[in-house]
């Protein structure tokens, strides 16, 4: 009778910092740049505010305003969400704000953008109306060309403690 031993290899250590794998964005505020027609947007949120370039809609119970860009085929290139200063009166007052498919809504922590997309493919300081703020761009460029390439997330810059917040997203189709 023979008896063999078998040894266990330790465990390999877990890095205390685990990175969240990359992930690609499809929608913001229920719409998909590359895909959808500037019609769904009007089904979903009404005729909006036309200057020729860009349909504007509010929230103003939220402070919040989409923009959307279309190509000469109507079909939607660009969404963006962002805060806007508004004090008038708010009609309606149960407005919820705008997200993106992966829930990161305006207002939201900036550790949240990297907890649902990983890190930036790059991180800049930047300004808007005379306010600090840093732009994580993310190219989703490795997900295939039939989704969004481009998100970008304003953020406010974190200030006596207090977190940055999320203050603009931006997600755009591929572009020739």
């Amino acid at each position: 009778m023979s008896l063999i031993a078998f040894a266990q290899a330790p465990a390999p250590a877990r890095s205390p910092a685990v990175k969240p794998r990359k992930a690609n964005e499809l929608t913001l505020a229920g719409l998909r740049p590359g895909r959808d027609l500037l019609a769904q947007a009007v089904r979903l949120y009404g005729k909006g505010q036309d200057d020729g370039e860009h349909i504007t809609w509010g929230k103003y119970c939220v402070n919040e305003l989409l923009d959307v860009e279309d190509d000469n085929n109507n079909k939607i290139q660009v969404v963006r969400a962002s805060k806007f200063d508004w004090h008038g009166d708010c009609v309606g007052g149960h407005e919820t704000g705008w997200k993106t498919g992966r829930g990161l809504a305006l207002e939201a922590p900036s550790s949240r953008v990297i907890q649902l997309y990983g890190e930036p493919d790059s991180r800049s300081p930047s300004t808007k109306a005379g306010r600090k703020l840093e732009l994580l761009y993310y190219a989703f460029d490795w997900a295939g060309a039939d989704v969004p390439q481009v998100m970008e997330v304003l953020c406010t810059v974190e200030d006596d403690g207090k977190p940055g917040r999320v203050v603009e997203i931006t997600l755009a189709a591929p572009s020739l």
